[in-house]
């Protein structure tokens, strides 16, 4: 599947669209930014709750299909623009981050 199926979800809303032909191949929880740097899979849909410009730079490196921003986290001002040049594409919800992975995890394997 790809970032482009995540629209499905009545529950997500996107807030910067990136290549939403990257494949998820796993959903990803992490709130630690030194962890996700380390084990988030190349492919992730990375559920956070961190909406800084540093969660840009890991799913950067870590080539992270996409952000979902959970538990109606707000994004920093300049983070938009940054997801825009780098295209990165972000999603929001309110549910919480386990819901969240959840159905992207279904939305994958159903």
């Amino acid at each position: 599947m790809t970032v482009n199926g995540l629209k499905n979800i009545p529950e997500f809303s996107i807030i910067n669209e990136g290549d939403m032909d990257k494949e998820i191949t796993v959903p990803f929880c992490c709130d630690l930014l030194s962890v996700a740097m380390s084990k988030a899979p190349a492919g992730a849909a990375w559920v956070t709750i961190m909406g800084n410009v540093n969660a840009l730079a890991v799913s950067s490196l870590t080539d992270c299909a996409c952000i979902i921003l959970a538990e109606g986290t707000a994004i920093e001002p300049n983070v938009l623009s940054k997801a825009k040049i780098q295209e990165i594409t972000l999603f929001k919800t309110d549910l919480p981050i386990f819901d969240a992975a959840l159905k992207v995890y279904n939305l994958i394997n159903g």
